[in-house]
């Protein structure tokens, strides 16, 4: 699901998830300003299975190696050329990135009400059909479940002129789908605590999970490491 409180955006996204679409999908703002649509909706329904067709990385295991920034890392090239499609919606906005094994979400909670706190207006990501179909095409199917997520979720930060969002990477950091902000549009990497998950997508030790995760930090840009 996809709620909107007054001046904010917050994606929670796996299984239940918001859509805001730009084309054939209504869109419903409710008291809260929760941007989804109703389970028994046929369009919502509709979107569902669209969505459910893609690869899913979480349903079906990550491959070897997925994670690192290798031959064998995901293609975030890819990525980029979906972006493209919509516009770069995620160079509308500045961001805060956060990659890490644990504390990852708390900690985007976190610097998110404190932004809020400031005045800012925030989204935070821990994401219409025809253009998805042809991208689809060009990539020869591999657009994921997730790139999709990614993709919306950067398209309704820019349409809601956010004054800042505060983006969870999915898996390491390198090559995660959300690894295509930019350093002028990075106001700071934050790394949480490292330790030994998806160690066979992240290269199969301590140092290339590190690595891996150290992939979100730009060029000239800040960058704050945590440990417990």
């Amino acid at each position: 699901m996809l709620a909107v409180p007054t001046g904010n955006l917050t994606l929670l996204g796996n299984s239940n998830f918001l859509c805001h679409i730009n084309r054939g999908i209504k869109r419903q703002i409710g008291a809260i300003r929760t941007l989804c649509l109703k389970a028994g909706e046929p369009e919502m329904k509709n979107l569902l299975d669209y969505i459910d067709s893609l690869k899913n990385y979480e349903k079906s295991g990550v491959p070897k190696g997925a994670g690192t920034d290798s031959r064998d890392g995901f293609d975030l090239g890819r990525m980029r050329r979906l972006l493209e499609r919509f516009g770069n919606p995620h160079c509308k906005f500045k961001a805060v990135h956060i990659a890490g094994t644990k504390g990852k979400g708390s900690t985007a909670a976190f610097i998110s009400n404190i932004l809020r706190a400031e005045g800012y207006s925030v989204g935070c990501y821990t994401r219409i059909k025809q253009d998805l179909d042809q991208a689809i095409v060009e990539e020869n199917g591999c657009i994921s479940h997730f790139e999709v997520f990614t993709t919306m979720a950067f398209i309704l930060f820019a349409e809601e002129n956010v004054d800042i969002a505060v983006v969870e990477a999915g898996l390491g950091g390198a090559r995660d789908a959300t690894n295509v902000i930019s350093s002028s549009g990075l106001a700071t990497s934050v790394i949480t605590t490292v330790g030994e998950e998806h160690l066979a997508a992240l290269g199969g030790s301590l140092e290339t999970i590190a690595v891996a995760k150290a992939g979100i930090i730009k060029q000239n840009r800040p960058v704050r490491c945590f440990s417990p």
